[in-house]
């Protein structure tokens, strides 16, 4: 009886893995098709959710496990848990003993975008973040996203608008999927 158990267990997990694997190759592909510029005008690719997440599975840095996407009317959230120590050490900063305290461990994250786009341009507003059920928003949030965010990724354009390049005209965001909308 105990051996089924393992058995459903190990079999459920595979199926899983062989699902995450499926939806990152089907991104993968769908992501090389766009860059490639082999699209015809007016085409339009679908971002599934689980894509995106099977995506965040495979390419999440050290530190960031368990993430998920949802989809909403123009918002997207993401969710993991993340050791911010774990995360600033694999970049190559090793945070002194007092800074190790308050960034190591695992906590559960969830950051909620708005994204708009149009006429081959994107704005990514971050409307919310929680860190282990404590929400943060307005001047501390804008502290955070200074301070935290772009001194690690200083190329991250939050709250302005950027080109997106490979003929993308827009991306539609809705509950089920990104749609990239080609251009001319």
């Amino acid at each position: 009886m105990v051996v089924a158990r393992y058995l459903t267990v190990l079999i459920a997990l595979a199926v899983s893995l062989a699902a995450t694997r499926g939806d990152y190759t089907s991104l993968q592909q769908k992501y090389n098709q766009i860059l490639n510029e082999k699209l015809p005008a007016g085409s339009r690719v679908v971002l599934t959710p689980q894509e995106l997440t099977a995506w965040g599975e495979f390419e999440a840095p050290p530190g960031v496990r368990n993430p998920k996407v949802e989809l909403g009317a123009g918002t997207a959230t993401g969710s993991a848990l993340i050791d911010f120590g774990k995360l600033r050490r694999a970049q190559g900063s090793n945070p002194g003993w007092v800074m190790s305290q308050l960034l190591d461990g695992e906590r559960p994250v969830r950051v909620t975008t708005r994204i708009q786009s149009a006429n081959r341009q994107t704005t990514v507003d971050v409307l919310s973040v929680e860190i282990s059920g404590i929400r943060i928003e307005g001047k501390m949030l804008e502290f955070l996203i200074d301070n935290f965010l772009l001194t690690m990724y200083p190329d991250a354009a939050i709250s302005r608008p950027i080109e997106m390049g490979a003929h993308i005209d827009r991306i539609e965001v809705a509950p089920s999927g990104a749609t990239v909308v080609i251009g001319r």
